[in-house]
């Protein structure tokens, strides 16, 4: 056994010896609740294996559920949710406690039967979540080996037949068609025993002939002086010309071997085994993302209008935008991705309190002053970098009162309520400058210079139309009244004590770029619909980009996107609009998108845009690169070798995966290209194809890279199986794994693909 197996086995047994996992593991009655009027009891415990939650109704006989631990990402104690707040009257905070999933999933609201229950489950879950992010690589395929042994163990002895049919039935749950011959072959080379059945180590023994990895092998002998080992320099010089790292290769070489070595031995000869080669190229550090990239490396002392900017649209909406569910959780959803500006649509609502919803539709409401609540407790838990709140106004001058008095009173010192030093600013802040404030995005009366000048404006002259969005979304479409119904020409006065807390972002209607650069103060920001902001880019594309130097843009999808659907965010970052806002709950390759370009620079949702998009001194057209400052296309050539356990996607029983990987490049028009692998029969488990695809980027700098996994039907559309969303700059070459990702943007670890990039200069 290794030293990482012998780790794992004593954090497994420690876990075991733990009283709060220990309680969990006989179980408890917890009532389940969804809403004031639904509150039924479930019998909730921990499985043996420390991973698997079950629970059942009491009522349900055999019926039951399960979720894995792994699948949680975080348990707020207390009423924390808008469903224990309903009930709030009913049972106190410190029984209840709520289980948040990743992804788009929803919440699990519980009530537990005694405030000590709540704290036993609140530690516990806590704990297993805590040792699963703190488990190696290996640990983690040794917990993914053993779920399959569990699974396939149907008679539950502990053992696995052939015979029986348990092989079979293993293979088409791992996503492998296999040959039965081949099979049997295996396991009679893994029953050790000569029992017909394979226990603990001897099925470990079959999962590892099953999955020798035949890609890695042929890496690691082409380095190895004698097929056995790699020495420090064999090691060397595979870093050096494969990886093509630069600095320090040979002490990088000894800290790979100290780090991913599971043999001692090798260890202490400063050697590496191809089971550490395979960990390594397994590990964050062999990854297609470069390590580097994912801490804060970006400079943050620079205007805001120079940041690409991670943006919320309808933050409130749970689902579509005429029945969808308003909620604060959309909020704390959008905060904790990493989203630095999120919206409100402000209504009059109930004995002078502002209402937030989708105004005439069918969505619920919910109180202002709760989503303000909500943003002073989440807002900067995932970054410290500032929050822009854009307030779409519909309310009263009454009610826009109240909703100034509560902004100032719960963010207090967090709301920015004047400028930075005191003084009339002559440019944008920077992030860093900003750091743990909140800002907010609305109408104001006067400008910047009024208010330090002393100049204070009549509110009732101070009019607002109701936002853009509303305008523009009339401009562009002749809407169903039914649906939601706009007038251009209505216009209500502002409150001089919401305008006050306006700073930075005041929003103006644009009148053209010529207007803009005589006439627009640098805190001046205006918003298009994603049609408006196309045509932009069409008819005067450079002229956008000079405008977004300089300023702040914010874009935002069609009205008629009524199920909340998204556009391709990339055209808009391609003029350097910073503020793209994507409607965050629905999943798609747009907020596959977003998600790569904000997964760099320690995910504070910032990203610095290329330096030839700041300078309002220089002219970049992206319709037309070539005639860039600095101008360097490359080539970007991909190798895609192999896959690795990807999941099912056909719930049929005995199907299996024909997969295929397409690579997308989303960039400027020019470097908008897809290309594509064969597919495989029948082998989700451990596909090859060594099918090379060749791309030329002109301008790297811009451009993302998709990696999408698909089931090949050729009857039908294909079947998403996985995909990885990453900027070109984040890119490390030689050979990489990329660890692949649900619709949900969330792991489906041990997925993966293995694939050896070379990237070089065109001229």
């Amino acid at each position: 056994m290794t030293e990482q197996q012998m780790a794992s086995t004593e954090r497994s047994l420690r876990i075991q010896d733990d009283d709060d996992l220990k309680s969990m593991i006989v179980g408890t009655v917890m009532r389940k609740i969804k809403s004031r009027t639904w509150k039924k009891q479930r019998y909730f415990r921990l499985q043996e294996d420390c991973v698997t939650i079950w629970y059942k109704s009491k009522k349900a006989g055999n019926a039951h559920s399960t979720f894995s631990v792994s699948d949680v990402e975080a348990v707020r104690e207390g009423h924390q949710s808008e469903v224990l707040l309903s009930i709030a009257d009913e049972f106190p905070p410190d029984r209840c406690f709520t289980l948040v999933f990743r992804g788009r999933r929803g919440n699990l609201d519980l009530v537990a039967e005694s405030a000590e229950e709540a704290q036993t489950w609140i530690r516990g879950i806590r704990k297993l979540i805590d040792n699963l992010e703190n488990m190696g690589q290996r640990e983690k395929l040794d917990q993914w080996i053993c779920d399959w042994f569990k699974k396939a163990d149907k008679n539950r002895d502990g053992r696995m037949n052939f015979k029986g049919g348990e092989v079979r039935d293993l293979l088409k749950m791992m996503n492998v068609d296999m040959n039965e011959h081949h099979a049997l072959r295996l396991f009679t080379m893994a029953d050790k025993s000569e029992s017909g059945t394979l226990e603990d180590d001897e099925f470990v023994l079959f999962y590892k002939m099953l999955t020798q990895r035949e890609d890695v092998l042929r890496v690691f002998q082409e380095y190895s002086a004698d097929g056995q080992k790699l020495t420090l320099q064999d090691l060397e010089d595979f870093l050096r010309e494969e990886q093509l790292h630069e600095n320090d290769v040979q002490q990088y070489a000894f800290k790979l071997i100290e780090r991913y070595e599971p043999s001692v031995t090798a260890k202490m000869l400063h050697v590496m085994t191809i089971d550490g080669l395979l960990i390594y190229l397994s590990s964050t550090e062999g990854s297609i993302f470069n390590p580097a990239k994912m801490d804060l490396y970006q400079d943050m002392t620079q205007p805001l209008s120079h940041y690409f900017i991670s943006s919320s649209h309808n933050t409130y909406l749970l689902e579509d935008q005429i029945r969808g569910q308003s909620s604060i959780e959309g909020y704390i959803r959008a905060l904790k991705r990493g989203c630095r500006c999120v919206e409100v649509d402000c209504w009059d609502g109930p004995n002078g309190e502002p209402v937030v919803y989708h105004g005439h539709t069918f969505t619920s409401k919910i109180f202002f002053k709760d989503v303000v609540s909500v943003l002073g407790k989440y807002a900067f838990k995932t970054s410290q970098y500032p929050v822009i709140l854009s307030i779409e106004n519909h309310c009263s001058v009454e009610q826009q009162k109240v909703m100034a008095q509560h902004l100032t009173q719960i963010l207090g010192d967090q709301l920015l309520t004047s400028t930075l030093d005191g003084k009339t600013p002559v440019s944008l802040p920077s992030p860093e400058d900003l750091k743990g404030k909140i800002l907010l995005k609305g109408k104001k009366i006067g400008g910047l210079e009024d208010k330090m000048n002393g100049l204070v404006g009549d509110p009732l002259t101070g009019e607002v139309s109701e936002e853009e969005e509303a305008v523009e979304i009339d401009d562009e479409h002749h809407r169903n009244d039914s649906i939601r119904h706009r007038s251009k020409k209505s216009k209500q006065g502002l409150s001089k004590e919401l305008s006050d807390c306006v700073v930075y972002c005041k929003s103006v209607h644009f009148s053209g770029f010529k207007h803009s650069q005589i006439h627009s103060k640098f805190y001046e920001i205006s918003s298009f619909t994603e049609s408006k902001a196309k045509k932009h880019i069409r008819e005067a594309g450079a002229e956008f980009v000079l405008h977004n130097a300089r300023q702040l843009t914010r874009v935002y999808p069609s009205g008629l996107r009524t199920d909340s659907s998204n556009f391709n965010p990339q055209d808009m970052w391609n003029a350097g609009c910073q503020i793209v806002a994507l409607n965050f709950q629905t999943a798609g390759v747009e907020m596959d998108l977003n998600d790569g370009l904000f997964s760099q620079n320690g995910c504070c949702g910032y990203v610095l845009k290329p330096t030839f998009m700041c300078k309002t001194d220089k002219r970049f057209d992206p319709e037309n690169p070539q005639n860039q400052e600095g101008y360097q296309p490359i080539s970007l050539s991909i190798q895609v070798i192999s896959g690795q356990q990807l999941p099912k996607v056909n719930i049929k029983e005995g199907s299996i995966v024909d997969p295929l990987v397409r690579v997308e490049i989303y960039g400027v028009s020019m470097d908008q290209a897809k290309q594509e692998t064969r597919y495989i029969d029948n082998n989700g488990f451990n596909p090859v194809w060594y099918d090379t695809l060749q791309f030329n980027i002109h301008v790297p700098e811009l451009a993302l890279v998709r990696f999408v996994v698909e089931d090949y039907d050729k009857t039908s559309k294909n079947d998403f199986v996985g995909q990885f969303t990453l900027p070109f700059t984040c890119i490390q070459p030689g050979y990489r794994h990329i660890h692949l990702l649900s619709k949900d943007g969330t792991s489906i670890a041990p997925a993966s693909l293995f694939v050896h990039i070379l990237v070089t200069k065109l001229m």
